[in-house]
């Protein structure tokens, strides 16, 4: 472990720094080092302190990878720091547990997959409700499932850690999404103003970005966005066999009778 806490040291040198190229590259050794020293997947008796370093080391790449948006590899870290949190529970408490395991919950939100993150949360320690990581994503699936899409967009600036930000911007870009769509049904038009004040942009330049990729007609000079409707599929209704089906159902519960 020698050669590793030297590495160690190094990591928690250059993540401060915000040197995310620095990082990355330590973290791939450190993750070979760990592999050598049976420590990334630990099984068994290890030493509580090798354990100790092993768990900080992954919990600096899982807030890495979400610093350098890449969110498959803070799925790959989430998912190793698991054995440590769970099945290493006699460790001392890491202060990073419950930051990422809300960042975890928030993903979980992004994906919509609601019934893991119930599960994820119910896994959780009674007292967990009353750390601001987790109570932040909570109340985040509160609000979305009330559609109290303001309150998630203020939620931003209310994250307790600065990586949550990145997962709530992804929040918002599916609400952004839900909310287009249901525009796109209910309204032939909209002043660019209203367009903007629902769909949470604070600049013309966002929502025409945004339009754009909607297909939306603009029209700065009157101010307004012009929905296209999609063209209402037609479909022929076979009556003839439905009225002989019916018949022939009627005719069948008259035999029961």
């Amino acid at each position: 472990m020698a050669s590793l806490q030297s590495q160690y040291s190094a990591l928690k040198a250059a993540f401060a720094a915000q040197d995310l190229n620095k990082t990355g590259k330590l973290l791939t050794q450190l993750k070979l080092g760990l592999i050598q020293a049976g420590l990334l997947l630990p099984q068994g008796d290890l030493n509580p302190s090798d354990l100790v370093v092993a768990r900080e080391i992954l919990e600096i790449g899982a807030f890495w990878s979400i610093r350098s948006q890449d969110v498959p590899s803070f799925d790959r870290y989430f998912s190793q720091l698991q054995t440590f949190y769970t099945d290493y529970a006699t460790l001392p408490r890491s202060q990073n547990e419950y930051a990422i395991r809300g960042l975890h919950l928030i993903r979980l939100l992004t994906q919509n997959r609601i019934a893991d993150f119930h599960t994820a949360l119910e896994s959780l320690p009674a007292d967990a409700l009353d750390s601001p990581f987790i109570a932040h994503p909570v109340n985040l699936e509160r609000w979305l499932m009330e559609g109290s899409y303001a309150k998630v967009w203020s939620a931003r600036a209310e994250a307790p850690a600065a990586e949550y930000g990145y997962f709530v911007d992804s929040l918002m870009g599916t609400i952004r999404n839900e909310i287009a769509s249901c525009e796109e049904v209910a309204y032939e038009s909209l002043p660019l103003k209203d367009a903007a004040t629902l769909l949470f942009f604070s600049s013309q330049s966002e929502l025409l970005r945004f339009a754009q990729q909607r297909g939306w007609v603009v029209d700065v000079s009157s101010g307004t966005i012009k929905f296209e409707k999609k063209g209402e599929e037609s479909t022929d209704i076979p009556k003839e066999k439905l009225i002989a089906a019916s018949l022939m159902y009627a005719r069948e519960l008259e035999q029961i009778v």
